[in-house]
């Protein structure tokens, strides 16, 4: 036997390249994670997880599954699914019904499984899973209701599904040996009750030890997953094949309690998860030989076709008939309905207790259940995300920017970043700040954004970067901490501190908890406020071959120019930033602070004016018009930085606004 550290080593080098591979090419991990199983399993010979792990193997993936299910039910809150109610209930339940009946009647048919064993595997492959959805969803971005469906549907169903075939077995090793249906009805009863019960009270023991502060900090995370294994163990002890139920309820439970920490649950449980979920495809994977697929033949892949494009489709035709979703949003719902590693864990468990029953046909159980994951998995993983903008149901691409602040400095950022396309929506809680944002044509959100009423309502489709522009430093930095977990710490901003230079480290916030800082290490939020207000304008200015970033820097030594963002000639626009040196080429475009004249007079590269001190800076060579003087609308007025936004106190004309102060 090989070396079993080396093995398990191994398998997690695997599972890295294959999860970098499909972050390069923006696709779900699971597709490469199943290939790679495949390849270091059976063709390679190099993995043989039954000798490796011997009867510790299903254990380990049953606790496994119960954990994902648990990290994914911690994301079911009851209001996502206001007004799909009724269609997320008949998925799980009617729409259940019909694909495994369609998928029994077509294993029976083209490969002429028994009915008791067609029967079993509709039950088993009837299911799409979260471990499949999660990450599918991710590259799709589907619109919010198909998105909200199907993660739903994906993680209720999971353990509904575990259930089904639990009862399907029973009842077929019953009426083989005893003819008896009373056995499987009663196993079937015994164990959703067991199920619902160990959940609720584990999820209800769970929440009360957290809302009364009874766990430390130090210990959540050991003390979230101790208590998960042991209502999956608890359960199952009680009523075999009950605990995925039980972690499902207790989840739920716990993402629908008020004042319960889920956030703090869900950082720890999502990164466990990704670990599982890969080690789980891979070892899975290794221990089907393509040679059982194979020797399927065509028949096999007659009734993928038919549970792609009959049961899917007939099912949500049916869960959705009614409802307030439109012709293109039930496509893509039918569209999308990929199998998952419970259906794998329990075929594999089902088919070695069915061999030795001698069932006819139960070792083509496993290897046609395999076909269905990696046949689902990477048909829906190249055709998703293609399918999804044919039907115009996609999301657009996350290219732009949340900003928290309305203030004047946000207001000019997100007015100059709006008229180059680039989609941003300003949050605040001061409504006058708000509508003078909304009397300029911006997207706002009025509120915190990192408020309760935000994680529900504010409206982020489009936006996949987060620019804290707010007065308050440590406001600044509370936002951005909250934001690294929904963007990511590279994709978080913010403002430098206003007095970072020369400041005693001991004094500065630590940088695990702040984004990466904009433009200047001086130019915080009063600098540019200031500069703002003795006239500087916000300008866009395309390079070319004549007119480089160099010249564009150097163009006017005595009002020297600040670069904010730089716009590729696809149009996304990149932040300067600190850590980060940016190098734009011909065809990009500039937006930069230009200290202009107070009396709008440009130089070089004036451009025409704008409301709230907008300006563009067309051609080459950055001028607009022969004279290169402000329009209209290009001198310095009270909405941005004049009386009607004075500071507080005497308003003294020309300092910050209300909301600056």
């Amino acid at each position: 036997m090989r070396n079993p550290e080396l093995m398990l080593a191994g398998i997690g080098l695997v599972a890295m390249g294959a999860q970098w591979l499909a972050w390069r090419l923006r696709v779900p991990a699971i597709l490469f994670l199943l290939l790679a199983g495949i390849a270091v399993g059976p063709l390679a010979g190099w993995l043989d997880p039954d000798a490796l792990f011997g009867e510790l193997l299903f254990p380990l993936v049953s606790l496994s599954v119960a954990v994902i299910l648990f990290e994914g039910s911690l994301t079911l809150e009851f209001h996502q699914t206001r007004g799909l109610e009724r269609v997320v209930r008949r998925l799980v339940t009617g729409g259940t019904l019909i694909a495994w009946a369609v998928a029994a009647v077509a294993v029976h048919v083209f490969l002429d499984f028994p009915w008791d064993l067609a029967v079993l595997f509709g039950a088993i492959t009837a299911v799409t899973g979260p471990t499949v959805i999660a990450p599918l969803l991710k590259t799709v971005r589907p619109v919010a209701p198909v998105a909200h469906a199907l993660r739903w549907e994906g993680i209720l169903i999971d353990p509904i599904g575990a259930l089904l075939a639990v009862v399907a077995y029973d009842l077929m090793v019953a009426l083989r040996m005893t003819h008896e249906w009373s056995h499987a009805l009663w196993a079937f009863g015994a164990t959703l009750a067991t199920g619902l019960c160990v959940g609720a009270a584990a999820g209800w023991l769970l929440g009360t030890l957290l809302r009364r502060g009874w766990v430390p900090d130090s210990l959540l995370n050991l003390s979230v997953l101790a208590l998960v294994f042991a209502a999956f163990a608890l359960s199952n002890a009680a009523q075999h094949e009950s605990g995925l139920l039980a972690v499902t309820i207790m989840g739920i439970w716990l993402a629908n309690r008020p004042g319960v920490p889920v956030r703090d649950i869900l950082e720890f449980k999502e990164t466990l998860s990704q670990i599982l979920l890969s080690a789980l495809f891979i070892l899975l994977a290794a221990r089907v030989a393509p040679g059982q697929i194979f020797g399927l033949g065509w028949p096999a892949l007659a009734v993928l076709a038919v549970m792609l494009w009959v049961g899917r489709p007939l099912k949500v035709l049916f869960s959705t008939w009614g409802s307030g979703l439109n012709w293109r949003e039930r496509g893509l719902l039918a569209w999308i309905a990929p199998r998952g590693i419970v259906a794998a864990a329990v075929s594999a468990l089902f088919a070695l207790r069915l061999e030795k029953m001698d069932v006819p046909h139960a070792d083509r159980l496993l290897p046609m259940t395999f076909l269905l994951i990696i046949g689902t998995v990477i048909w829906q993983s190249l055709t998703a995300r293609p399918m999804a903008r044919l039907l115009k149901a996609a999301e657009p691409d996350r290219v732009g920017f949340l900003i928290a602040g309305a203030n004047p400095v946000a207001r000019a950022i997100g007015q100059a970043l709006h008229e180059q396309g680039v989609p941003v929506r300003l949050c605040d809680s001061d409504w006058y700040s708000l509508s003078l944002a909304r009397m300029m044509g911006l997207p706002t959100y009025h509120g915190s954004p990192v408020s309760e009423h935000a994680q529900r309502n504010l409206d982020t489709t489009g936006l996949g970067r987060l620019l804290a522009l707010g007065v308050r430093d440590d406001v600044n930095q509370l936002i951005t901490a909250r934001a690294r977990d929904e963007f990511g710490k590279r994709k978080v901003f913010s403002l430098p501190r206003s007095q970072d230079a020369g400041q005693a480290e001991k004094h500065l916030l630590d940088a695990a908890y702040r984004g990466r800082t904009l433009f200047a290490p001086e130019l915080g939020y009063w600098k540019l406020s200031a500069l703002l207000a003795a006239g500087a304008r916000v300008k866009a200015t395309r390079l070319s071959d004549s007119f480089d970033f160099a010249q564009y820097l150097a163009a006017r030594p005595d009002h020297p120019v600040i670069p904010l963002f730089a716009l590729n000639p696809k149009g996304y626009a990149l932040p300067f930033t600190l850590d980060e040196t940016l190098q734009p080429g011909a065809g990009w475009t500039i937006i930069g602070l230009h200290e202009d004249e107070p009396n709008g007079v440009n130089g070089a590269n004036g451009g025409g004016g704008g409301v709230a001190g907008v300006a563009s800076a067309n051609g080459a060579n950055g001028t607009n018009g022969a004279n290169g003087t402000n329009g209209a609308n290009g001198t310095n007025d009270a909405k941005d930085g004049g009386g009607a936004e004075g500071s507080a106190g005497a308003r003294t004309p020309g300092m910050p606004g209300a909301d600056g102060s």
